[in-house]
């Protein structure tokens, strides 16, 4: 007897999905990528060509000492491939934040490239101190937050003594609110400095994801409701700035 067959076809869980055609392919994302890394390092070109070559030659070296040069110029050809990638990567990472140094809404943008861990990152300042002039925010002191399992960050940008203000008072609101998750307070600032909370806009990502979890992931949703129902209360955030202002082109960047 033969079997009936559904109006419906069945798709195996195993069919190969079909490609997004709004998405580019990997090498649309290479040229973008390469796109955006001239853009801020005029010089990309020749550093991605110098490790390539680098790369080569090694494997290349390694062939003639062993008697099988053919060999490992094949192995040698991906690797270089790699190698030109990842210092385009590092290149672009380098200027991308280059870029924004210094510029109001760098610790957003520093932020907003953390991808893994379960943060929790507010995407505009959650307090401010001063006031702008015309479109000068240099002058304002802005306030950052992110939850996360090692606790609650929060990151200052900004003049140092208004900075320091928000940080002192944000985390006395926090320590009241959600009493027993840690509190780690950073501010984003250039040049050298004793100061144990001061750290680069390039560098703050990395330190935030360094950090050590200490809370669960039901800790983490508890304490950020808690801190976002006390956020819908804030004052004090200059009218119109735009916190997104300088930014890290991560679509730039998503080719490496």
């Amino acid at each position: 007897m033969a079997r009936q067959t559904s109006g419906s076809t069945k798709v195996s869980r195993f069919a190969r999905k079909p490609k997004d055609p709004s998405k580019p392919g990997r090498f649309a994302q290479i040229k973008q990528g390469y796109g955006f890394a001239k853009q801020v390092d005029p010089k990309i070109t020749q550093w991605m060509v110098g490790a390539a070559a680098l790369v080569l030659l090694v494997m290349v070296a390694i062939g003639l000492i062993t008697g099988h040069p053919w060999y490992f110029l094949i192995i040698g050809i991906p690797l270089a491939a790699l190698a030109a990638l990842l210092v385009m990567s590092r290149r672009t990472d380098r200027g991308a934040y280059a870029m924004i140094e210094g510029k109001p809404g760098a610790t957003m943008a520093a932020l907003s490239s953390i991808r893994r861990g379960g943060w929790y990152i507010e995407q505009q300042p959650i307090a401010a101190d001063g006031r702008p002039r015309g479109q000068d925010y240099t002058g304002v002191a802005t306030l950052y937050r992110a939850v996360g399992r090692p606790g609650v960050v929060l990151v200052a940008e900004g003049p140092t003594a208004r900075a320091k203000k928000l940080l002192v008072e944000e985390r006395r609101k926090v320590e009241r609110l959600a009493s027993g998750a840690p509190v780690i307070t950073l501010r984003v600032a250039e040049g050298e400095s004793d100061d144990p909370e001061q750290i680069s806009v390039r560098k703050l990502a990395s330190k935030v994801q360094r950090l050590k979890p200490v809370l669960t992931k039901e800790e983490v949703t508890v304490v950020n409701k808690r801190l976002k129902a006390m956020s819908g209360l804030r004052t004090g955030i200059p009218a119109g700035m735009d916190p997104t202002r300088a930014r890290v082109d991560r679509k730039g960047m998503r080719g490496r």
